[in-house]
């Protein structure tokens, strides 16, 4: 004989480390341009963004709202459902840096962190978000932090184009 129950039987979920990609600044940190790094695996922002607040709602309390600049987000959407709430996102095509979202909570302020291309190398989204979840030493702006990034990673290629240049020329002399 069968029994029929109107509860679905348990059963094994594996624990699953989070995949987000973040690195915060100490919450003693003095107040600095930005309170750290984000690295999202895709350009997917309603999917991206309910990974990171699923992370952040916990240490910051939960977010809200949400701004972006356009240029990186293929498709913004005005509402994002994360942990059975909504986030109303924003967007600024001229007042936010490119590289950069602000996260707003109504009971506990406002947070900017650096966003880091999602196709940028390891040891280069690595350096960036060391650079701009550190607690000490000159507030960086998210400017300067990408264009030193970009200076780091142009530097060997632009040496590299000057010498095939320069040898193009010696043996076109020859």
């Amino acid at each position: 004989m069968s029994a029929i129950t109107d509860h679905t039987p348990l059963r094994m979920v594996p624990f699953r480390v989070p995949t987000t990609r973040l690195a915060l600044k100490p919450m003693s940190a003095s107040a600095r341009s930005l309170d750290g790094a984000w690295w999202p695996r895709s350009r997917d922002l309603p999917g991206e963004l309910s990974a990171l607040a699923e992370v952040l709602d916990p240490l910051w309390g939960r977010i809200t709202r949400v701004a972006v600049n356009p240029r990186y987000w293929p498709v913004i959407p005005r509402k994002v459902l994360v942990n059975g709430h909504v986030v109303k996102v924003d967007w600024f095509a001229r007042e936010l840096d490119p590289h950069k979202i602000m996260l707003l909570s109504h009971t506990a302020g406002r947070w900017d962190l650096l966003v880091i291309p999602p196709e940028t190398s390891a040891p280069a989204a690595a350096r960036l978000m060391a650079a701009a979840s550190e607690s000490s030493g000159l507030p960086m702006n998210v400017t300067a932090l990408m264009t030193a990034e970009k200076a780091l990673h142009d530097g060997p290629t632009a040496v590299r184009r000057a010498q095939d240049q320069r040898h193009e020329e010696e043996c076109g002399r020859a």
